[in-house]
């Protein structure tokens, strides 16, 4: 397995996507390179990490479309009682 071979394996190898018989020549080329191979596994993981804080949860966007729904009902709220306010004010000064 060439160092490229490697690398490529080495981002399935992160993130668990390794048959089990590609994983067993993973670790022996791994073991075999020594601390580039562990350290090329380490920044690979490093971004996995990374990209995974990034990501927002599912969670996080509904609760802020709940949200935002609400402020919108509500504010539609508050305008419909001031135009009801206005309307009965108008009526009773004629």
């Amino acid at each position: 397995m060439t160092f490229e071979e490697f690398q490529n394996q080495s981002r399935l190898y992160v993130i668990g996507a390794l048959e089990p018989e590609e994983l067993e020549e993973f670790e022996r080329e791994r073991k075999k390179a020594g601390k580039k191979a562990d350290d090329f596994v380490a920044h690979c993981y490093a971004l996995h990490e990374e990209f995974a804080l990034s990501l927002r949860s599912a969670k996080g966007s509904v609760a802020i479309k709940e949200r935002l729904n609400w402020m919108v009902r509500k504010r539609k709220q508050v305008t419909h009682t001031r135009n009801a306010a206005d309307i009965a004010l108008t009526a009773t000064s004629r």
